[in-house]
């Protein structure tokens, strides 16, 4: 789930930026500090979107830096357990897929692929024994978020699945929709033709 936090804070703004452009050197040590950074409780900062408001500076003995009380928003991703994403295929290995969902990978285990035996090719993608569907390196996909393990930023893990109705191969949910309206287009037809 993305949202916007609101964030009140002392940005430290170092002796050789006094020379540069306030706002400019603010957003520049704000996007150092938070950028690309993991929180508590699995979320992830992507980006800095606003500078709301920047106070008086302050001077700390010892440092030479100016602190300024500053209040800006920044982006968040929080991965929640049965989530829906979308995402691309990102690479396919032997033992599943990962996916790109925003700013972090999942992966889809093989055994989470599609309600069918799955096998791997020597060109890198996973078929479907009964159902013929693939997958590839670049396809989107709609998965389910199963698990979630995220002790550092590296270290990130998403577990995904895309066993449920509604999940897959972007083409595949297409496929299905089709063929469940022509379905139900056959059954209207059919009653019409009874009464």
């Amino acid at each position: 789930m993305y949202k916007i936090l609101t964030v009140k804070d002392r940005v430290r703004v170092a002796p050789s930026k006094f020379k540069d452009n306030l706002d400019e050197s603010i957003r520049e040590s704000i996007i150092k500090e938070y950028e690309n950074k993991l929180l508590d409780n699995n979320r992830f900062i992507i980006c800095l979107t606003d500078v709301i408001n920047v106070g008086e500076g302050r001077i700390v003995p010892g440092d030479g830096a100016v602190y300024y009380e500053t209040t800006f928003k920044i982006l968040i991703y929080t991965p929640l357990i049965k989530e829906i994403v979308e995402g691309e295929i990102t690479e396919i290995t032997d033992f599943g897929a990962f996916v790109r969902i925003g700013p972090i990978e999942g992966f889809v285990h093989m055994s989470q692929v599609m309600d069918d035996y799955v096998s791997f090719s020597k060109t890198k993608s996973l078929a479907g024994k009964e159902s013929k569907k693939t997958l590839i390196i670049g396809d989107y996909v709609r998965a389910r978020v199963i698990a979630i393990s995220m002790k550092s930023l590296k270290d990130a893990k998403i577990g995904l699945t895309m066993r449920q109705s509604g999940l897959g191969k972007l083409d595949w949910i297409s496929a299905e929709k089709k063929e469940t309206k022509g379905a139900e287009k056959k059954e209207v037809k059919a009653e019409a033709k009874k009464k």
